[in-house]
């Protein structure tokens, strides 16, 4: 069969699961050398400062996501089990959810909250991306912008290797400020599973199923390009005007 009518072919749930989870076992972000980099504890700190600045940028932007992807849905069912991603994030109180943990671990760098709120220190290509994406959930089908969530399948194991590598390489991070980490693993499988089940349900045609395939591939290319982007700037050494840059004194506390 050619790639042309393998596009036609309609595929079983069970093939449609396999040809999402191989996206992630060929293109997640967790094979890209900064990824080994940081969690082999061969960053420096200010390496990481740069990452968890950067990655602030798409910690914010998820329940402004969300809640694009909120408002497209049709029946209370569904926006009860989304909206309970937005309150994960956004946290129901001052201090409380992931965003709130996020900013734990950059003060924890010594990085300003102000700062890191303005996301004025941000790298370009990290805006870019991550304007991509809410742009996409915004813009493509509901069931193309549940689908390109699916990258929480493979978060689990990210998490876990961030989790124990950071902890075990830098002691310049702690359990308390790496509280996201241990967080977001049961908030990320429950989501992953409603996100699974709504694409299997829905994306009977294999146009669809296409159109899932890609919105997840295009997700892992967003995540991909930040860490391109960070290798670039802050390994390399080519930053961009603008962007924070570790030897001077804005940003830190």
């Amino acid at each position: 069969m050619n790639q042309s009518q393998a596009s036609e072919a309609v595929l079983s749930p069970h093939e449609l699961e396999a040809a999402l989870r191989d996206i992630g076992a060929r293109r997640y972000h967790n094979l890209h050398p900064f990824h080994r980099r940081l969690h082999g504890g061969e960053c420096t700190r200010d390496e990481v400062r740069a990452w968890a600045l950067n990655r602030y940028c798409y910690q914010a932007a998820i329940p402004i996501k969300d809640a694009t992807v909120l408002t497209r849905m049709p029946t209370a069912d569904l926006r009860r089990e989304w909206r309970r991603r937005i309150v994960d994030h956004d946290g129901s109180a001052p201090g409380d959810g992931g965003i709130a943990r996020w900013l734990r671990l950059t003060e924890g760098l010594g990085l300003d909250r102000d700062y890191v709120e303005s996301m004025r220190g941000a790298l370009p290509a990290t805006r870019f991306a991550v304007d991509a994406y809410v742009r996409f959930c915004a813009e493509k089908t509901l069931l193309e912008a549940i689908a390109s969530s699916l990258t929480e399948l493979f978060s689990p194991q990210i998490i876990g290797e961030r989790l124990s590598g950071m902890l075990a390489h830098y002691d310049f991070v702690s359990a308390d400020t790496m509280a996201y980490f241990t967080a977001r693993p049961p908030q990320a499988a429950q989501d992953s599973a409603f996100a699974l089940a709504y694409v299997l349900e829905h994306a009977r045609t294999a146009e669809r199923q296409q159109a899932c395939l890609a919105a997840l591939t295009f997700k892992t290319d967003v995540l991909w390009v930040q860490l391109d982007a960070l290798w670039h700037a802050y390994v390399e050494g080519h930053l961009p005007p603008g962007a924070w840059r570790p030897d001077e004194r804005e940003g830190l506390r």
